[in-house]
């Protein structure tokens, strides 16, 4: 599975949507999730991929992990896992 299918899979579970249902350009309102639907998105993509996202739950948008809409999770998950790897 893909880095991508695996994300849109993650987010579509927390949502209650199915993954068809979920587009790039999706933000996390538009998926219907609150902050503590985007706590527990976190987690389930940290324990996924097996990496640590640094985010500041108390201002997300200072944040390098960019949750601004599915397409940038996407990057972000792909950016640490770049890293990661080397």
């Amino acid at each position: 599975m893909t880095i991508q299918a695996t994300v849109v899979k993650i987010l579509a579970e927390k949502a209650l949507l199915k993954p068809g249902d979920v587009k790039l350009d999706f933000s996390i309102s538009d998926l219907g999730l609150d902050s503590l639907g985007i706590v527990e998105i976190i987690f389930a993509l940290e324990e996924q991929f097996n990496i640590e996202i640094d985010i500041n739950f108390n201002n997300v948008n200072s944040s390098d992990f960019d949750i601004s809409t599915v397409q940038e999770i996407i990057k972000s998950i792909e950016k640490i896992l770049e890293n990661k790897n080397g």
